[in-house]
């Protein structure tokens, strides 16, 4: 009852006018407003933990958030609440209480109400009004509105501010707070009906503007959410394609141990007898293998991420000089062009010897250098193996330039899916958006970007599912944005702002590129919106204009929101993505497998433009 009465001496203190209908009345608001600050620092404390630990919910961080939970939004409430009653039953009464008698007197004075003693403690409580009415209709009407509205109108914001503590991650945490206020309100029905409907009136405004520090406090950074799996070895690329029943991608070690020499088993061939030594020599003793399987040199392909940077192999001139490339030697027939673009022309072609067809990017290499690196980068990409994925066979060399072979993927560009058939739905976004994570992990972890993710270069083959092609590897030492000629490097409605902006090329901007073709895949437009030509598309990458054409509907746009952040520390990076989507997927009641579109129709197909530049 102290604690209580020290409450109400304070809400007396900052607002307790004389006014009708009291001041100890407008007190009693005032008071439910102090204790409306307990949810709030409750749901505070939580965001301020989850700045460090992240999504990491153990024994130790769920007793913190339950005890929280308990203690300042139930516990204390609750006693205050029952304190505040107890004081004005004592008054009523003429019992003693801790107060002034200044402060006793004022309960004496006649108000609009009579008695603000008889008023607040000395009538029936919120249980007995509620569910044993003695009043006419209209006044148990009332009664309704304010004991039973008013705290569902408070739960619901404190579930809000729950929400908001809990941000970028699972949101069944929000249980610990939302779930003690519920109780809050049932265990304060025995309080006084008038001095529980003006607690619960001064306690909604607080829950309100409670949501502003909590939102102000912010989420936990990306970052540190990532520490979480990294510390439990799930620093994994996204999931492969499991649209085509594949088990997950799983990336090689970096540090794999050297594995012994095992002999291969004996072949049914006849081998010279062994060595016999002259008569009176000791036997040679046996001399044990030594060779090791070779492992890759996984840092010299991560440099090659680096855009444009110092090559990852002996310069030319040194030794060992670099292997040439094979000549062709006419073994692809050419059956039709398939684009063409400043890097290149793509051709449909036969493989005469493996009788297969296959695509060849004839790509422009000016210099011995450029020529070099396609080399590198290209069996860099051709160890990526990854069902969604486009895969590279070879290079060779032909009359017109070197020639890029490709698998040859049949199907239709997402851009025409989207212009010929409308937006996807969220299911399909989310289902898109997880597979070209996946590959373009794949691709990160061979060190390889793709540099121009955009609808058209996702080919969505007959039985729906989504492929990335036309990997941009054809790229000059020096090359940023522009090349010497005038060439983009990217097309400018999909390109992130830093890169725009003459930086880099990084595993970043590839995530940036992947949302806005998601984004493009819910709204039939780029994120940005369109420019009337190339060069005012490309302005606006590079200052980074405001995103006009988001998904407004979606369930994505959080997501969306977060990844086309113009600040490449705080996008979300791909293994994040594809967790929160996954998570989304699995609360609907979806798969992550299955067609990100309908099937596509082979006359969809065919009729589909195939003269259109791959770049």
């Amino acid at each position: 009852m102290e604690l209580a009465a020290s409450l109400l001496s304070l809400a007396h203190s900052i607002f307790g006018p004389g006014l009708c209908p009291g001041d100890w009345v407008w007190a009693t608001a005032t008071a439910g407003a102090l204790v409306a600050l307990l949810p709030v620092l409750a749901s505070l404390a939580i965001a301020l933990v989850r700045k460090g630990t992240g999504n990491t919910y153990n024994p130790v961080t769920l007793g913190v958030f339950g005890g929280i939970g308990f203690v300042v939004v139930f516990l204390f409430p609750w006693l205050l609440f029952n304190g505040v009653n107890a004081v004005f039953g004592a008054i009523h009464r003429g019992e003693p209480v801790p107060l002034t008698q200044a402060e006793l007197a004022s309960f004496g004075e006649e108000q609009c109400i009579g008695s603000q003693a008889e008023y607040l403690g000395g009538r029936a409580n919120a249980y007995e009004v509620l569910f044993y009415p003695h009043e006419a209709l209209p006044m148990y009407l009332l009664r309704l509105a304010v004991l039973v509205a008013l705290p569902v109108l408070c739960a619901l914001f404190v579930w809000l501010q729950a929400r908001a503590a809990f941000r970028r991650g699972p949101m069944w945490p929000s249980r610990f707070v939302w779930i003690p206020f519920a109780l809050l309100v049932v265990a304060s029905l025995p309080v006084e009906a008038n001095t529980l409907a003006y607690l619960w009136g001064g306690f909604l405004p607080i829950s309100v503007l409670g949501l502003i520090p909590v939102y102000v406090i912010g989420a936990p950074s990306w970052s540190t959410i990532e520490q979480q799996y990294k510390a439990a070895g799930q620093d994994s690329p996204e999931r492969s394609g499991r649209q085509s029943g594949q088990p997950p991608y799983q990336p090689p070690r970096q540090q794999q141990p050297v594995q012994k020499y095992v002999p291969p088993p004996q072949q049914s061939v006849r081998r010279p007898p062994p060595y016999q030594p002259p008569t009176g020599q000791p036997p040679r003793p046996p001399v044990p293998p030594t060779r090791a399987e070779p492992q890759p040199d996984r840092a010299a392909l991560a440099r090659l991420a680096a855009d444009p940077g110092p090559l990852p192999f002996t310069p030319r001139g040194q030794q060992p000089p670099p292997p040439p490339i094979k000549p062709s030697g006419g073994r692809f027939r050419r059956v039709r062009q398939l684009g063409a673009g400043g890097f290149g022309t793509v051709w449909l072609c036969v493989d005469t010897q493996l009788d297969r067809t296959v695509a060849v990017k004839m790509a422009h290499a000016p210099d011995a250098e450029t020529e070099e690196r396609m080399l590198r980068e290209a069996r860099a990409l051709a160890a990526v193996h990854h069902p969604n994925c486009v895969r590279v066979y070879d290079i060779v060399s032909e009359h017109d330039g070197l020639g890029l072979v490709m698998e040859y993927i049949e199907g239709q560009p997402l851009a025409d899916r989207v212009t010929k058939g409308g937006p996807l739905d969220d299911v399909a976004a989310a289902r898109l958006w997880i597979t070209m994570a996946g590959a373009l992990s794949a691709a990160h972890a061979k060190g390889v970007l793709h540099r121009d993710v955009k609808p058209s270069n996702v080919i969505i083959d007959p039985e729906g599912n989504a492929h990335l092609i036309d990997f941009g590897i054809a790229r000059s030492k020096g090359d940023s944005t522009l090349t010497a000629t005038g060439m983009m490097v990217g097309t400018p409605d999909f390109l992130a702002s830093e890169t725009a902006a003459g930086a880099n090329a990084t595993p970043s901007s590839d995530a940036w590129q992947l949302a806005a073709t998601v984004s493009y895949a819910l709204t039939g437009h780029p994120p940005r919106g369109t420019r009337e030509n190339a060069m005012q598309a490309l302005m606006a990458a590079a200052k980074g204009d405001p995103l006009t054409q988001l998904p407004l509907g979606s369930a994505h746009r959080r997501l969306l929101t977060a990844s086309l952040d113009a600040d490449p520390a705080h996008r979300p990076t791909l293994k994040a993505v594809a967790r929160d989507l996954s998570d989304w997927l699995a609360r609907e009641g979806h798969t992550e497998t299955g067609p990100v579109t309908q099937i596509v129709r082979r006359k969809d197909i065919d009729e589909a433009d195939r003269t259109k530049p791959m770049r």
